[in-house]
């Protein structure tokens, strides 16, 4: 739970760090390539008869796909910050690789940035070997360090003749809609080598995010797996740089495994569903921002990814805001209604079940609570069909379902009892409080084996009867 509230924190801190950008960044969109009516430029897009369109989308999609894969082990390794480390990074290199022959060579630059993300990484295990410095500490000092000189090395080149048509400036704040077919088959040689790493070191990855003292002490090259991870992770923070710029880059790796992360918890889904959720992301911003003349592309894919990991914050199925609230509710209800009916039993407990019914006066004085607070759980009994009431709302009779749950509910308490002051030697009036909270949550098998283990009583610690099996039945 701690490890899902720190992702959900560190999204949560992209999402608005992307609200708070300037508007004044040129990101590049891919909807400068064409008209201004929108559903001409739908149809237009789902045609794919646009090249560049073709080009800047199989590029995005590749780019979600690498960033997905990887982006997932990075977030259960808790390596968020690694991401955005090697993005800023990496910007030396992207200079000096375009310093080497004055060009955009994708393959050069890509070498270079490697290179300086290696660089980096390097020196960050050297200062938390060798200091007291923490990971994040001495991330953030080799991120401001290396992006500092990046920009020198950048503003260099655009004070050089040919500078301002270089177009190094793209790598800052991405530029989908130029990339090139050599960038492209870039983004897939990639893609593809990641695939083939994951396919082949799967084991030992998972290995690597969860037990590696364990990896270690069996031998295994856990530090080789390490770098090579995180040496892939630069090859996907570089090539995704061309499309959405160094800012929002980490943002790719992060908010794909980070909602795939509150979907599933089995790593192998994970890992499938980051990467669909990254070339989800890729093509509903490729779409959003074909649309309009003014529309981004690289930030219009990391709001897509947003807005889905904000579907799967509100409504995961089991890690979802809303859904865990529903479920407290439903439990919290659910518990009421039982109390209610344990109440009822009790009263006609106390008077040797003699009638069938139950007033809500005695219900009232059962439950120390007002008339009008006994009426409510009565009408909430006869919504749930556990209870009916007669005609002038003032007696309440079990229906069939309703007395079995109560026996249930009354057993559970009173085998808990027992269980207490039996077998953990608690004094009988100290185990009311207990039981009373047990008794909602506690499973049939549960209840089962404690009744093998006291021997099946019949009576609790107080000299009560328990209510027996066969008079109850599973509690929905």
């Amino acid at each position: 739970m701690e490890r899902r509230r720190i992702v959900g924190h560190q999204s949560i801190f992209i999402l608005l760090l992307l609200l708070l950008l300037p508007s004044s960044l040129h990101a590049a969109r891919i909807g400068d390539l064409t008209d201004t009516d929108i559903l001409e430029q739908a149809l237009r897009f789902f045609s794919f008869r646009d090249e560049a369109l073709r080009t800047a989308l199989l590029g995005c999609i590749l780019l979600g796909l690498n960033c997905g894969l990887l982006g997932s082990f990075v977030v259960v390794r808790r390596m968020s910050l690694v991401g955005d480390t090697l993005s800023h990074a990496v910007l030396p290199g992207i200079a000096l690789g375009f310093l080497w022959n004055m060009s955009k060579d994708p393959v050069v630059i890509l070498i270079g940035a490697t290179a300086a993300g290696a660089l980096a990484m390097l020196t960050v295990n050297a200062i938390t070997r060798t200091t007291r410095l923490k990971d994040d500490a001495a991330m953030g000092l080799v991120l401001s360090s290396f992006y500092a000189i990046g920009i020198c090395l950048v503003t260099m080149i655009q004070r050089l003749p040919t500078g301002q048509k270089s177009g190094i400036d793209k790598f800052l704040f991405g530029q989908a809609a130029a990339l090139t077919p050599s960038e492209v088959w870039v983004m897939a040689g990639t893609s593809l080598v990641s695939l083939t790493f994951l396919a082949l070191c799967y084991r030992g990855l998972l290995v690597l995010s969860f037990h590696r003292e364990f990896g270690e002490s069996l031998g295994l090259r856990m530090a080789w797996m390490h770098h090579a991870l995180m040496l892939l992770t630069a090859f996907a923070v570089v090539t995704a740089m061309q499309a959405v710029g160094v800012v929002l880059v980490s943002a790719m790796l992060i908010i794909p495994a980070s909602t795939a992360y509150l979907l599933t918890d089995r790593m192998h889904r994970l890992v499938i569903i980051a990467a669909v959720i990254g070339m989800l992301s890729a093509v509903l911003g490729a779409f959003f921002s074909f649309l309009g003349n003014n529309f981004p592309t690289g930030p219009f894919m990391v709001l897509a990814g947003a807005a889905l990991f904000s579907i799967a914050f509100l409504f995961s199925p089991r890690h979802g805001w809303l859904t865990r609230m529903w479920r407290h509710y439903s439990r919290r209800r659910r518990t009421e209604r039982e109390n209610t009916l344990k109440a009822m039993y009790h009263v006609l407990e106390d008077r040797d079940f003699h009638g069938e019914g139950v007033s809500l006066v005695d219900l009232a004085q059962r439950r120390r609570e007002t008339i009008e607070e006994v009426t409510h759980r009565a009408a909430a009994l006869k919504n749930a069909h556990l209870a009916t009431l007669t005609d002038d709302g003032t007696i309440l009779h079990f229906t069939p379902q309703g007395l079995q749950k109560a026996k249930a509910i009354v057993r559970n308490h009173r085998l808990w009892e027992l269980y207490l002051t039996n077998v953990m030697l608690y004094e009988s009036d100290h185990v009311h409080e207990d039981a009373e909270k047990i008794e909602h949550v506690i499973g049939e098998d549960q209840v089962r084996q404690l009744e093998r283990r006291l021997d099946f009583p019949e009576t609790d610690p107080h000299g009560k009867e328990i209510p027996k099996i066969s008079s109850v039945s599973h509690r929905s």
